[in-house]
């Protein structure tokens, strides 16, 4: 992007001492976040967050050192948002897994500083001929980010068409942890879930999750907040959400993280996905003319 166009985009949606348009890391575009209460810093790749820091607080969103930063590459860490579908394609395996809006451009639409100190940007997915390949349905989607005290999203998408669509989505947050091996979470007890480290086994969560090896689960009925609790950073991150049936915990451990390349040294140690979803058989059927909301809103609360 050039500076005319970081110009452009700060006369339009920049706010004086809030939201400011630059080039990030990588080359990618971003905007940064910075209020009363917090700092953040989103990707307009992807409408992906990066990072998220209350005031005087430990960052709350993870990103891998060893994230490879570049236009058109997914990620590692942050807020990737998955689009329209989540994991593999159903029926074509060539296509991205997790869908293709976190590694395309989104356009920014709207920003505000709103009442009590938090500022929101909303970004909207810039459609072209790839993603209609990809995806031929009219479904308009935005994602509403609100950084403060709280991290707000909510992805919107819309059935412009004549027809229902069905898709899959999840924010695929990254949470960041002192070590995952003294981390429970909350919030789970009693849910079916899919074991993918164990062939997609259906099995059923009793008392809180912990880690001592990989966790790949795809939690079913989970709709009650989960709350991460990190006695080594004396904390607990509280995810409470709206328009998901399903919750996703994901911690590859050693040996996967290891292939993967862009976790970095022990990086496993220092995060824990759980993200908020609509996947498996939570996927969601959208009405011509409806809309379908998928909220997440993280807060902190000190623990003992």
């Amino acid at each position: 992007m050039s500076t005319a166009e970081f110009s452009a985009l700060n006369a339009c949606y920049g706010i004086s001492g809030q939201v400011n348009f630059k080039e990030g890391p990588g080359g990618l575009a971003v905007v940064e976040v910075t209020n009363t209460h917090a700092a953040a810093v989103i990707a307009l790749q992807g409408a992906h967050v990066m990072n998220w820091s209350p005031r005087g607080a430990h960052p709350v969103i993870w990103l891998s050192k060893a994230a490879k930063l570049a236009p058109g590459k997914s990620i590692r860490g942050g807020v990737p948002v998955c689009w329209p579908w989540f994991g593999p394609h159903a029926s074509d395996t060539a296509l991205p897994a997790h869908g293709y809006a976190r590694t395309t451009p989104w356009e920014v639409v709207h920003s505000e500083a709103l009442a009590g100190g938090a500022t929101r940007v909303v970004f909207r997915l810039i459609e072209n001929d790839a993603t209609r390949a990809q995806w031929p349905h009219p479904t308009p989607v935005e994602c509403h980010i609100t950084v403060g005290a709280s991290l707000e999203i909510e992805l919107v998408t819309r059935n412009a068409g004549a027809a229902p669509v069905t898709i899959g989505q999840a924010l695929h947050t990254y949470f960041e942890v002192s070590d995952i091996r003294h981390v429970t979470i909350d919030g789970l007890d009693g849910c079916p879930y899919l074991d993918k480290v164990d062939g997609g086994q259906r099995k059923r969560q009793a008392g809180p999750v912990s880690f001592s090896g990989e966790v790949d689960r795809i939690y079913l009925d989970s709709v009650v907040a989960c709350r991460i609790d990190d006695p080594g950073l004396r904390r607990r991150i509280v995810i409470s959400k709206r328009g998901s049936r399903s919750t996703v915990v994901w911690n590859p451990w050693i040996e996967k993280a290891a292939k993967m390349g862009d976790l970095g040294d022990d990086g496993y140690l220092r995060m824990v996905c759980v993200e908020s979803a609509n996947a498996a058989d939570d996927v969601v059927t959208i009405a011509p003319g409806a809309e379908h909301r998928l909220w997440v809103r993280y807060d902190i609360e000190a623990a003992g």
